[in-house]
């Protein structure tokens, strides 16, 4: 069984300040919590501080996003490893970063390599606009962003839908839906890295995650666990996703 992952994406949100308040709030729920990975992904000034709160946890920490180059002329980047200095993920990929920061399939694939190259756990975004949805595009859509950017990558990554349509918006995909498309990058990851292989890489859904929908997407056969934006940024509500991915993992 592949062990679910919840991951929260803070995005810009929480001062220094405020990021410690929240994690001081979130470690009673979330520190002793089995069978879930969960990962907290806060923006890059808050990664050392909230590294020394989670020291002997097994809460993982995440940055949001990093350049390829291991150092250089590239002015607010972080290198690799920066990240992996404290960190042990890294999203790449995001629709955020692809749409309002000119990030492509290439770019992402480079960032892919260079992670893996620094030991880091990539969280790697796909996903299709509204547009493309209603056109019907989905499954060409998520299928070009994983051939071209997990080319000669290893499988130790982690693969996160999100429907562009439906984050921060307050819309969902149906867990079915979802599901329907996390089996098509499945059958993906299957021609690029063999059945075995693909069965044990961990794909999660994001786009309005909450308590109150969480487990009808982790009840489905293909759905590992969640990308978390909003309800990241309450303790309680992210405790009762990580707590719904608990749940099924117990069933």
């Amino acid at each position: 069984m592949r062990t679910p992952i919840v991951a929260g994406n803070w995005k810009m949100n929480k001062t220094v300040e405020e990021a410690r308040e929240l994690v001081s709030e979130m470690l009673p729920f979330l520190k002793d919590m089995q069978g879930v990975t969960t990962v907290l992904c806060p923006p890059a000034p808050s990664l050392l501080p909230i590294a020394a709160m989670l020291e002997g946890t097994d809460i993982g920490l995440g940055a949001q996003n990093m350049h390829w180059e291991s150092s250089g002329a590239y002015t607010g980047e972080l290198a690799p490893a920066m990240v992996s200095e404290f960190g042990q993920y890294v999203i790449l990929g995001h629709s955020e970063r692809r749409a309002y920061f000119g990030e492509t399939d290439e770019t992402v694939n480079k960032k892919i390599l260079a992670a893996q190259a620094n030991g880091l756990i990539p969280i790697v975004c796909v996903g299709e606009s509204l547009e493309e949805n209603k056109a019907e595009q989905t499954a060409d859509v998520v299928s070009k962003q994983i051939k071209a950017g997990l080319a000669d990558v290893s499988t130790d990554l982690v693969i996160a839908y999100e429907p562009i349509w439906a984050i921060g918006t307050g819309l969902a995909a149906t867990a079915e839906l979802a599901n329907d498309t996390i089996k098509t990058i499945r059958a993906v990851l299957a021609e690029l890295f063999g059945e075995e292989d693909a069965q044990n890489i961990r794909i999660l859904y994001g786009g309005s995650v909450k308590g109150s929908n969480a487990a009808e997407y982790f009840s489905q056969s293909d759905i590992d666990g969640a990308l978390v934006g909003g309800a990241a940024l309450k303790a309680d509500a992210f405790a009762e996703i990580a707590a719904a991915a608990q749940a099924e993992v117990k069933k």
